[in-house]
């Protein structure tokens, strides 16, 4: 049946609703006089004067004022009652204890992003029911380490066990339906909740549903109150009830999840319970719509009054949701129940609107604008009384008489969380004879957390009521407040950046695409679909070559034909590049331009993107985003930098992001003022001319840029072996780079810079007090996403051997879920690898390795597609190379071998990225200083970096620095400082013994200098620069050797002074080098640069000029999920 959920009444306009005109609209629908808002007030503040008079509060209100607003120390306990539950291994405990208890410095280095702080006076709260006074919290610590782990652990898990009893009604619904007695004889009622996230895979949702039914099966004995409104009922999420319940899957979530939600609710109906369905994030709203009128339409239902659905205040389309449930109601002939809550996923969806670039925010930016809609939507619901009954759950007393006041004649109840607002509706229960229902989480206390920390954003900012009523300086006039009056003045939180401002005032945040929105993908779709141009060259004389296929990696069909230019082309094209002799402000308007015609044609990106790279519509998204993010951030980078270009800039990009990095490339060397010749990968040249003719629209002159399509040994060895060409950029594999250094070496000017980004060996590691659902949707985003082509993609993970039979049998439900196929469709997760070359090379190792593999999925038949797999190792050493694909190996560790697995990843000699899930706060600033790669991620994925956030590159055999979409990259690109002093020839030979031991013994690499940059609210990204191994001077002659190790040190690095004449050959051999200074004649330096070329692993550049940061320090960017743990204190900090 088609859905009469309209896109036009839930449109992009709606979701992202402008929050004044939207809060006018509701305080008229609202239609409260300021006669009726005074009594709504003056009764309130009676509420709070008695409920501060009548009765004591519970230790969740307690807490909650404990931990005001600085919910940092309510985070951290929860999360160490969570993990208690949850760990298996003592000795992680006892690690975790340690670093919430007592904590050390390290919480000044990670700018107290993860940090705790869990004070004294919590865990006398929690160990003895006290809170003590500073003074006393030493003792507290000193006692953790006199009386030893064991005795503590025992204490701490009793403290926990306790608080979960607060928390959590019963650990199964038998004996929560036994503890519910003592209220029900009160005259309460109950919905109970079933603890638990959404489900990762299809034994995870089979289990929920299970856990369902059987909870109705249970509560329906309890149902002898003679009507729905009197029996208790139950609370189900569908998120649990389907491991993909999402936009793109659609087809499927309507197919498998629609009838299990009308068995369950069949079954309620035949015990004469309510059902409601819990409220969803934003983006699922519609999919919701859609299943509750599926199951809501069933002729089965007909005469009963029990299905509920759970609406959100918070959200702006509340009132449309509302109006939507009332004409189904009345459409289908059924009375219906609708809870009004605030909402619980706030800082969630904050980050989320931030981080896909939306047009604003789907929610209400300040806790008064939500007051205000929920009493307007109140309104709403007591006006549709003939076809609903509402069910207001809150915890506010200014609320509860707003309720009290509009909804005279009308039938409805409160509803209250167990453990929370006790004293309130006791009060308002026995004064009104209404009814109230608790809502009531039951379920083993392992599954607490994230129920707690929302709980913990809710009602642990200052702002809110059960935060205040507790706090008797606050006057009841102060705590029952008006929203209405308030509204005025309401803000949202200081720290709280729109999308569009993510990056400052200069540089906005590249628009995204909400791909859970039915318009936004109805117009990608009408405008994607064009047949594909041929791709030319974009050169300034007429070019030549051959004429070859573009083939689609999907289907394996032509989509296009290239003309690959030949050698004279070439030479050419290197003839007619002119630097670009214009301002550099003028340049950076040009960028600006650009990126503005990129986002224009973004339909036509994608349709190639989809086509010629296999790209899913997800990952066209980003890829846009990432080019445009490049072009805008190098503007303004190098806008008002007055330093002349080095010249013609070869730039040779991948076929893995065929636009970003070709975009990245050419922007920067154009922001300083280069002529570019660039070089598209070979399968994906139609992407690059298209790039290339919207930089040409924008004003960037042919002579400075020009588009080569042709063979790497062709185009790039013309590039690299041409005497005119005064730098490199490239991205590819370790080996080719090296290559490049060979033939630069033999042909360029001695000191021609190689900027080259080139593969990993990327591990990541999941300890036992890891969440086992987010390390899981890490894995499998960091793995499989995009094929596994990505240089950034986990090759290796371990995991930590006592969780490691669980969670390996998520990630295999979890590939389970995944849909492998044509990226065209928006329910792909999976397109297929670039070209037959790249299919066979990976089936092979596949097959080489068959004894090791755990696990592998089916793939289509036609395209080149490679089945994501996942493979036993006994650790990374067992990696004999990069394979470019879905291919995740996996290896087990034990807690204690933690230093031990850290060494091994990097004795392999790569340092792109790294992943850590833990939650142990020291150990995350332990790894990330013992981990020698250039993007370090901490519970979150591993892949996507954000230009000018988390700067992308690496270290080692992964690349030579600095990093793209960082502060240190178009400075490379201009012209270099004249060295500081004139090379005069050496009296006698180096001594080399002397040289190697120097060279060893030089000091240990240090940092040098760290800043946080940029990025959406719940993370903290930072960027610093650590000595590289030593940097070798030559001088020529004692003047200018010491003039280099000045210019060394300057900078923080670390130098070593030739003390006579160097033999080229000897630079094949020294030790620990990571560049070498030579300010003397050309001969010499091309010597020196054959030889260096000439060594084994990582490249070792000659720098003939003055150096600058990058080639004396490696950029290392660690970035936090600091909302991983499940709150987010820095949003309520308002």
């Amino acid at each position: 049946m088609s859905s009469s959920v309209s896109p036009t009444v839930f449109s992009t306009e709606a979701k992202f609703a402008d929050e004044a005109a939207l809060l006018d609209r509701l305080v008229a629908e609202a239609a409260l006089s300021p006669a009726a808002r005074a009594q709504i007030t003056a009764r309130a503040a009676d509420l709070v004067r008695r409920i501060r008079a009548e009765a004591k509060p519970s230790l969740m209100e307690h807490f909650l004022s404990e931990y005001g607003l600085s919910t940092r120390e309510g985070v951290a306990l929860m999360c160490l009652a969570e993990a208690m539950l949850r760990v298996p291994d003592r000795q992680t405990i006892d690690a975790l204890i340690e670093d919430k208890v007592a904590p050390s410095d390290w919480g000044r280095h990670l700018g107290e992003a993860t940090s705790s702080l869990v004070n004294a006076s919590t865990w006398a709260l929690m160990l003895t029911g006290k809170v003590l006074d500073d003074d006393q919290a030493g003792t507290l610590r000193r006692m953790v380490r006199r009386l030893g782990e064991p005795v503590i652990r025992s204490a701490v898990g009793r403290a926990m066990k306790e608080m979960g009893r607060q928390f959590v009604l019963g650990q199964t619904i038998g004996k929560a339906l036994d503890r519910a007695r003592t209220r029900e004889a009160q005259g309460f009622t109950y919905s109970y909740d079933m603890l638990g996230e959404a489900a990762m895979t299809g034994l995870d949702a089979a289990r929920y549903d299970r856990a369902y039914a059987d909870a109705i099966a249970a509560i329906a004995k309890a149902c002898d109150k003679g009507s729905v409104q009197m029996n208790p009922g139950i609370s189900i999420k569908l998120s649990a009830l389907h491991p993909r319940y999402e936009v793109a899957q659609e087809a499927r979530v309507m197919a498998e999840l629609v009838p299990v939600v009308l068995r369950l609710a069949q079954q309620a109906k035949a015990a004469g319970m309510g059902m409601n369905i819990d409220a969803e994030e934003q983006d699922r709203l519609v999919l919701s719509l859609k299943v509750i009128e599926a199951v809501l339409s069933d002729p089965s239902l007909a005469g009963w009054d029990g299905f509920g659905v759970v609406v959100q205040a918070y959200g702006k389309r509340a009132g449309q949701t509302i109006d939507w449930l009332y004409d189904t109601a009345v459409r289908l002939d059924r009375k219906i129940m609708v809870r009004l809550v605030k909402g619980a996923y706030w800082d969630t969806e904050i980050k989320r609107a931030q981080v896909e670039g939306f047009p604003g925010f789907p929610l209400f930016t300040s806790k008064v604008a939500t007051d205000v809609s929920y009493i307007a939507n109140a309104r709403k619901l007591i006006g549709y009384g003939d076809r609903i009954y509402p069910q207001f759950a809150t915890h506010n007393a200014q609320t509860v008489a707003a309720i009290l006041e509009m909804a005279q004649g009308v039938e409805f109840e409160f509803q209250r969380l167990h453990g929370m607002g006790e004293r309130l509706h006791d009060i308002v229960l026995r004064e009104t004879k209404g009814r109230c229902r608790i809502y009531a989480p039951v379920g083993a206390h392992r599954d607490l957390l994230a129920y707690l920390v929302r709980r913990l954003l809710e009602n642990g900012a200052n702002s809110s009521f059960v935060n205040q009523i507790v706090d008797e300086a606050i006057p009841p006039e102060e705590v029952a407040r008006d929203p209405f009056d308030a509204l005025a003045t309401a803000r949202p939180p200081r720290s709280l950046l729109t999308p569009q401002a993510l990056f400052g005032d200069d540089r906005p945040n590249s628009t995204g695409f909400d791909l859970s929105d039915e318009q936004v993908l109805a117009a990608i779709e009408a405008a994607r679909d064009l047949p594909l141009p041929d791709a030319l060259p974009q050169t300034v004389s007429e070019p030549t070559g051959t004429r070859q296929d573009v083939v689609n990696p999907a289907t394996g069909e032509k989509i296009a034909e290239v003309l690959m230019v030949d050698a004279e082309t070439a030479g050419r094209a290197i003839d007619d590049a002119r630097i670009w002799d214009a301002p550099a402000a003028e340049r950076a308007a040009v960028l600006r331009r650009a990126a503005d015609l990129y986002e224009e044609n973004h339909a036509r990106i994608f349709g190639i993107l989809g086509r010629e790279a296999g790209k899913t519509l997800g990952d066209a998204v980003a890829e846009l985003r990432e080019a445009v993010d490049f072009l805008r951030y190098y503007a303004s980078e190098g806008e008002a930098s007055p330093q002349p270009p080095r010249g013609i800039v070869g730039a040779i990009s991948p076929w893995n992001f065929p636009l970003a990095i070709f975009t990245g490339q050419i922007a920067a060397a154009l922001m300083a003022g280069n002529a570019v010749i660039a070089k598209p990968a070979e399968p994906t040249p139609v992407i690059a001319m298209l790039g290339v003719q919207l930089l040409h629209q924008a004003g960037v002159p042919k002579t400075a840029l020009q588009l080569l399509p042709g063979r790497g040994s062709v185009v790039g060895t013309a590039m690299t072996s041409d005497p005119r060409v005064a730098g490199v950029v490239f991205t590819g594999s370790t080996e080719t780079a090296q290559t490049i250094a060979r033939t630069m070496a033999a042909n360029l000017e001695p000191g021609t810079p190689l900027i080259a980004e080139t593969g990993g060996l990327n591990a990541m590691v999941v300890d036992s007090t890891a969440l086992p659902e987010q390390a899981v949707r890490d894995v499998v985003a960091s793995s499989f996403r995009s094929a596994g082509q990505r240089c950034s993609a986990l090759r290796c993970l371990y995991v930590q051997e006592d969780i490691a039979p669980h969670l390996i049998e998520m990630i295999k439900g979890a590939m389970d879920e995944l849909t492998v196929g044509d990226p065209w469709a928006l329910s792909t997760d999976v397109g297929p690898v670039i070209d037959p070359k790249a299919q066979k090379d990976i089936a092979g190792y596949i097959e080489a390795n068959g004894n090791r593999v755990l696990h592998k999925l089916d793939v289509p038949d036609q395209g080149y597609f490679i089945p994501p797999t996942l493979l036993k190792v006994g650790g990374i050493a067992d990696l004999e190379r990069e394979i470019f694909g879905p291919v995740l190996h996996v290896a087990t560790f034990r807690g204690d071998d933690l230093d031990q697995v850290v060494a091994d990843i990097n004795a392999r000699g790569f340092g792109l990225t790294f992943g850590l899930h833990t939650r142990i706060d020291s150990r995350v600033q332990e790894v990330s200083d013992a981990i020698h790669v250039g993007n370090i991620y901490v519970n979150r994925n591993q892949i996507g970096a954000v230009v000018g956030s988390q700067p992308f590159g690496g270290e080692g055999l992964s690349g030579t620095g600095p990093k793209a979409g960082g502060p240190r990259y178009v400075p490379r690109f201009f012209a270099p400082g004249a060295p500081a002093a004139i090379g005069m020839a050496w009296k006698a030979p180096a001594d080399e013994a002397r040289l190697r031991n120097a060279l060893s013994a030089a000091a240990v690499p240090k940092r040098i200098e760290e800043r946080l940059m940029p990025g959406p609210t719940g993370e903290l990204n930072r960027l610093s620069a650590h000595a590289r191994g030593p940097v070798l001077c030559l001088g020529p002659g004692r003047a200018a050797a010491a003039a280099q190790v000045t210019a060394v040190e300057r900078l923080g690095g670390i130098a070593v002074a030739a003390d006579g004449d160097v033999a080229p050959a000897l630079l094949t051999r020294l030790p620990q080098l990571s560049a070498v200074l030579w300010w003397g004649d050309e001969a010499r330096g091309r010597a020196y640069a054959a030889a260096l070329a000439d060594r084994d692993g990582e490249i070792v550049q000659l720098i003939t000029a003055m150096p600058d940061l990058a080639h004396v320090a490696h950029e290392r960017h660690l970035c936090v999920d600091t909302t991983a743990a499940g709150g987010n204190a820095a949003l309520l900090a308002g």
